[in-house]
């Protein structure tokens, strides 16, 4: 009877050792913090805008961008994507919401900073160009999961590019918050920019 009582003790002892574990193992994960937070997106790079000013991944902290990578001798994505973001700017603006859009050349060889200013100029709206080293720029899209592609044509410099056309959402700490395709349901595209600024 004695080695009897002395077993069960012995279980319950256990039972409740492993309870305490338990628990403690509970509360204390639920009061850490993450071991670890979101990091920004993208890659460090060091390039230039339309200015000729360097930029640097430092562009995208602070406040909200919207980011989009095309060429300035585009026919179609890249103006329709250019102007809706600046219409997306304008009316955030107009609720106190600051709205970065960065525009990054897939087409550094052709898109200086002197044509690219001259681009987004025409289109009245605040909208940073990034441009620079074409292997510099590749390496930047490569980090960011762009896809981009020379198609010749007729003559050497004729020639046009297939590429992302994805907007990619950042968020002011330059986290991905979220995306826009290319066509994509306008009250769609603004909700998520919306979302940024809650």
């Amino acid at each position: 009877m004695k080695a009897r009582s002395f077993i069960r003790i012995g279980l319950w002892a256990a039972v409740a050792v492993m309870a305490g574990a338990i628990l403690w193992t509970v509360l204390f994960y639920s009061n850490a913090s993450p071991l670890s937070e979101e990091k920004p997106y993208g890659v460090p790079f060091a390039l230039v805008d339309q200015d000729g000013q360097p930029v640097t991944e430092a562009v995208f902290q602070g406040r909200p961008t919207a980011v989009f990578f095309g060429y300035t001798h585009c026919p179609d994505v890249c103006p329709t994507s250019l102007y809706e973001m600046a219409g997306y700017q304008e009316s955030l603006k107009a609720e106190g919401h600051d709205l970065q859009v960065v525009f990054v050349s897939v087409d550094p060889t052709r898109d200086t900073s002197e044509i690219l200013k001259n681009y987004l100029s025409a289109l009245d709206a605040n909208i940073v160009g990034i441009t620079g080293d074409p292997q510099k720029v590749a390496a930047m899209a490569k980090g960011w999961g762009i896809y981009s592609e020379k198609v010749p044509g007729d003559e050497p410099d004729e020639y046009t590019m297939n590429h992302t056309a994805t907007i990619f959402l950042l968020d002011g700490k330059g986290r991905l918050k979220s995306t826009i395709a290319f066509g994509e349901d306008p009250k769609s595209a603004a909700e998520k920019l919306e979302n940024l600024f809650s």
